[in-house]
C-alpha cells in the first residue's frame, strides 16, 4: 500500500503531482479519494471555472487536452477528473502524448475500474504521476477502518464481532458502511454493538448466502441448503444468477484446493481465486469436504443444468433445486 501512503501525503501536504490514476474494485475508496483530492486541490469546492468532469466511454480525448491547456482562472491549478473512460484499455495516443508534456498548472485525475498495464497511457501516468490501486481490502485494513468509524460515532465492538460482521456483510466498503450506519441507529442509547445486533440488523449479502449454501451442501445439510435457496428466491434473485454463483463458488473451491495442495501462500491463493485474503481459510476448510473429482463434477453439472434450462428442457427453479439436492444428499 505504498502508493496509498504517497497519495495521503500529497493530500496532506497539498503538494500534488500533475496526473493521478485511481483504479480497482473498491468504489468506496475511489470515491473517497476523488472527493478528498478535489477538496484539497480547489481552494473553493464550488469553483466551476477551474474544475471539469468527464465520464463515460464516449469522452473526446481532444476536448480533455484542450481543457487541460487552459490556464487556471485566479487559482494555482486547473483540476480535471476523468471517470470510467476505458482509456486504459484502448489506444489513446493524444491523451498519452499530452500526459508526457502536461501543463504545469493542470492536474488530471483518472478513475477506472480496470486497466491494462501495457497500455501507453498507463505507462505515461506511471512515469509522470502516481498510480494507486484501490482493490478489495484485507481483513486487517477493514478492521482498522471499522474501528475508526466506531470511534467516530462513540460505539465499540469486540474484535470477534467485527470479524463476524465482515463474514456476514462481506468486504465491500459501501455495503459495510450502510450496515454500520444501520447498526449505529439500531443501538441508539447503547455503547456496544453485539453479535445479536448484527444478526438482527445486518443483511447477509447474496454471495454470503451462496457460501453458506455450499457449506450446507458440503456438510450434507440438505434442508438448510434448500432453505437458503428459498431465501434467495424470496429476495427475487434469478435462479440462473444463483446457479452462476454456485458454479463460481465450486470453481473457487477447486482453485483453493489445488493451490493449497501445492503449498501456495494465502495472498497468492486469494488473488487466483478472486477472493478476499481473510476468506481463504474458510474456503480451505470448505474445499476439504470435497474431493477434487467431486468439485470438477459439480462444475460440469452446473454447466449442464444451465444448458438444460436455456434450452427449455427444465425450469430454472427446479433445475437449481435438483442440483442442490444431488450434492447435499447423504447417500
Amino acid at each position: 500500500m505504498k502508493t496509498v501512503k504517497l497519495l495521503e501525503k500529497d493530500i496532506k501536504e497539498k503538494n500534488f503531482k500533475n496526473v493521478y490514476l485511481l483504479y480497482g474494485e473498491e468504489n468506496y475508496l475511489k470515491r473517497s479519494y476523488k472527493n478528498r483530492l478535489k477538496k484539497a486541490i480547489l481552494n473553493d469546492e464550488n469553483d466551476t471555472m477551474n474544475y471539469s468532469y468527464f465520464e463515460g466511454k464516449d469522452i473526446d480525448e481532444i476536448k480533455i487536452v484542450d481543457t487541460a491547456e487552459t490556464l487556471p482562472f485566479f487559482a494555482d491549478n486547473r483540476l480535471i477528473i476523468v471517470e470510467n473512460s476505458g482509456f486504459f484499455k484502448e489506444s489513446k495516443e493524444k491523451i498519452a502524448d499530452y500526459v508526457n508534456n502536461i501543463c504545469e498548472s493542470t492536474i488530471i485525475v483518472f478513475i477506472e475500474n480496470e486497466i491494462d498495464k501495457r497500455n501507453r497511457l498507463y505507462k505515461a501516468v506511471n512515469k509522470n504521476g502516481l498510480v494507486v490501486e484501490l482493490g478489495i481490502q484485507k481483513e486487517d485494513a477493514l478492521e482498522v477502518w471499522i474501528g475508526k468509524y466506531l470511534n467516530s460515532v462513540g460505539k465499540k465492538m469486540l474484535v470477534s464481532n467485527v470479524r463476524y460482521l465482515l463474514e456476514t456483510a462481506g468486504s465491500n466498503m459501501d455495503n459495510l458502511m450502510s450496515e454500520l450506519e444501520k447498526l449505529t441507529a439500531y443501538t441508539l442509547g447503547r455503547d456496544e454493538i453485539t453479535r445479536e445486533d448484527i444478526d438482527a440488523v445486518v443483511v447477509v449479502e447474496v454471495t454470503g448466502k451462496i457460501f453458506l449454501m455450499v457449506e450446507s451442501i458440503a456438510k450434507r445439510e440438505q434442508q438448510k441448503a434448500l432453505a437458503l435457496y428459498d431465501d434467495l428466491l424470496k429476495l427475487k434473485e434469478p435462479p440462473l444468477k444463483i446457479l452462476f454463483l454456485i458454479a463460481r463458488q465450486f470453481n473457487q473451491l477447486l482453485i483453493v484446493k489445488e493451490m493449497t495442495r501445492l503449498h501456495n501462500d494465502k495472498s497468492e491463493i486469494a488473488k487466483k481465486a478472486q477472493a478476499a485474503p481473510f476468506a481463504v481459510p474458510k474456503l480451505q476448510s470448505q474445499c476439504s469436504r470435497f474431493t477434487t473429482e467431486q468439485l470438477k463434477m459439480a462444475i460440469e453439472d452446473c454447466i449442464e443444468t444451465e444448458t438444460l434450462i436455456k434450452s427449455g428442457k427444465m425450469t430454472d427453479v427446479l433445475g437449481v433445486e435438483m442440483l442442490i439436492i444431488k450434492y447435499s444428499s447423504k447417500c
